[in-house]
């Protein structure tokens, strides 16, 4: 069975991206969701083996989803996105529950080696 993905992010147009580099090597992609509100519906209906989420989102940030997310399954397995290669987000990001950090604009080997590291 490929392993399902779950991609949050509110611009249309990079989950766009993450569902093209992810389908073309083979994962499924359990659903998507614009903010972090959805993200947590989405998971709570899909139960996907990983989470691209993106950090700045109108309704509820990354961060905060991450979260809830681990709250609700501690054992999640979540990868942060973000144009914002800021340190103090990764931290945070990673103190959060975030087991890796991928950052815009996606370099498809970078998001393929996060995504494989995190289902080995």
């Amino acid at each position: 069975m490929s392993n399902r993905i779950l991609i949050v992010d509110d611009a249309a147009f990079m989950r766009m991206m993450l569902k093209d580099i992810l389908a073309k090597n083979g994962y499924e992609i359990a659903g998507e969701a614009p903010n972090g509100l959805l993200a947590i519906e989405r998971y709570k209906e899909t139960h996907p083996d990983l989470v691209t989420m993106d950090i700045t989102m109108p309704e509820m940030d990354g961060i905060t989803a991450v979260k809830e997310i681990r709250k609700f399954d501690p054992d999640a397995r979540i990868v942060m996105c973000s144009a914002m290669g800021q340190q103090a987000m990764v931290i945070e990001a990673i103190q959060a529950g975030a087991r890796d950090f991928i950052v815009k604009p996606f370099q498809p080997e970078r998001v393929l080696e996060a995504v494989r590291k995190n289902l080995a």
